[in-house]
């Protein structure tokens, strides 16, 4: 489940099931938005599964779903949405790598409201 569940429609825990399990079939499906898997000619699809050994970190699969909302991505909805073109189910991995730059701004942010200052540019998203 999401961590912030106000962000996200009442019916995510189902459309997520139905994402990954029927449409992505327990398999990841990013395919080079988290700048990884990219081959000449074009894009390959992760080979991560849900449940099997990872192939890049310790544990097992576990996937989640991503909205494609950075830079590009055919997400803009605010708030979040539930539509099957805006998100794809990805591996832990692949989400990671996929919202660096907002993990990265969110804990900026964090660590300057703990020390008590004012952000300069407080819009200023990823």
């Amino acid at each position: 489940m999401p961590s912030n569940k106000e962000k996200y429609p009442h019916n995510w825990g189902l459309f997520s099931k139905r994402i990954r399990m029927g449409r992505a079939k327990g398999r990841c499906e990013c395919t080079g938005e988290c700048g990884l898997h990219k081959t000449t000619p074009g894009p390959r699809r992760c080979v991560e599964e849900l449940g099997k050994p990872a192939k890049w970190a310790k544990g097992n699969v576990v996937l989640s779903v991503a909205h494609l909302n950075n830079d590009g991505g055919p997400c803009n909805c605010d708030p979040l949405c539930a539509k099957g073109e805006h998100v794809k189910a990805m591996c832990s991995r692949c989400h990671l790598r996929y919202d660096v730059k907002r993990h990265m701004l969110n804990a900026s942010q964090t660590r300057l409201k703990k020390r008590g200052q004012l952000a300069l540019f407080p819009e200023v998203k990823p």
